[in-house]
């Protein structure tokens, strides 16, 4: 791979991880929400949909560190 391919998906792959930050403090703060209602509003519909958010994002932070790690070893071998 030459150095200008090399450089563009390195560019991607910080772009990634910073896109994983960003997503995990966004899990965060939704998981913080389902913690902070009160018990009985947990089991209620809009506490099962934050529990599905919090699922679904769980499963894109995994599927992007995956694809970082993937790139990372076609970078640096």
């Amino acid at each position: 791979m030459n150095k200008s391919r090399r450089k563009r998906l390195e560019e991607a792959w910080s772009i990634i991880t910073d896109a994983i930050e960003i997503i995990n403090a966004a899990r965060d703060e939704e998981e913080e929400s389902f913690d902070n209602m009160p018990e009985g509003l947990q089991g209620s519909e809009n506490g099962q949909k934050i529990e599905e958010n919090v699922s679904t994002i769980e499963e894109v932070i995994s599927n992007l560190e995956e694809i970082t790690s993937s790139l990372h070893d076609l970078i640096f071998g």
